[in-house]
């Protein structure tokens, strides 16, 4: 099965042991303020086991053959949700998003690999938001057809953006916006999305937990993944929470002093 991660040796070329997008559903609330343990009001939702406060929503759950992070976030006090990386189980995220009576506003894809888009289009019909990805990836959008003979699957709808997202962009809710950081290296269109009042980081396929992301498919470079997460991403805050594409969340701290592809350079 294709993997997103670095194959899988270390660059000393010594076994590895990576997270195989096997791990169970991730989820993390970020503000303190008073919050209370989720419920679903559908018994077909996996519920990940989110904390709720009073006025920030975040979840985060592995969807597709992949297991790639779709996350969720949403403002109860203004009613509007932001969804990253809709790859696949659209209806699962619609019926979220409908469950917690949350308008969505942005789609937001990290990078144009199937795995990460291949659910936006269907997601933007259901509910008219528009789909955000750095055109730099569009190469990769149209070889849609291709990404699915890779894995075996159907090939999925898509079409370009509506908007891109560009370096230094402002996206997300009004009151939890993110800073757009491009991070080519996986793609020519990578991004990641750094949340700063949140100390959180959506890092698409560029950072994992103890790896990186594979650069050995179509637009990969391994020399710009190393530049851009050396330069860009281990430059945020240790205590920055990085949420990736696939697997567990980790830290921009443990990242900088264990991650084995960035110690030795």
């Amino acid at each position: 099965m294709f993997s997103p991660f670095h194959p899988r040796q270390t660059p000393q070329g010594l076994p590895f042991p990576f997270v195989e997008s096997t791990a169970p559903p991730l989820a993390c609330t970020i503000l303190t303020s008073p919050r209370k343990q989720a419920t679903s009001g559908s018994g077909s939702w996996s519920q990940p086991d989110s904390l709720y406060n009073e006025l920030m929503i975040l979840e985060t759950f592995p969807v597709g053959p992949l297991q790639c992070n779709c996350t969720l976030l949403g403002d109860k006090a203004a009613g509007e949700a932001i969804v990253i990386d809709p790859g696949d189980e659209v209806s699962r995220i619609h019926r979220r998003l409908t469950e917690l009576g949350l308008k969505l506003k942005q789609i937001l894809v990290t990078h144009a690999h199937i795995d990460h888009v291949g659910g936006a289009l269907q997601l933007k019909r259901l509910t008219g938001a528009p789909i955000l990805l750095n055109e730099n990836d569009l190469p990769l959008l149209a070889m849609m057809e291709s990404q699915a003979a890779w894995l075996g699957v159907p090939t999925p709808e898509t079409a370009p953006p509506d908007e891109g997202l560009a370096e230094g962009q402002r996206v997300g809710l009004d009151h939890y916006p993110a800073q757009v950081i491009h991070t080519p290296g996986h793609t020519q269109g990578s991004v990641c999305l750094h949340f700063a009042p949140l100390k959180m980081l959506i890092a698409g396929d560029t950072l994992f937990a103890g790896s990186i992301g594979r650069t050995d498919l179509p637009g990969g470079n391994s020399q710009q993944i190393i530049h851009s997460i050396q330069s860009r991403l281990l430059a945020l805050p240790d205590e920055t929470r990085v949420i990736p594409g696939h697997g567990p969340v980790t830290t921009i701290a443990v990242e900088r002093s264990t991650n084995p592809f960035l110690r030795i350079r």
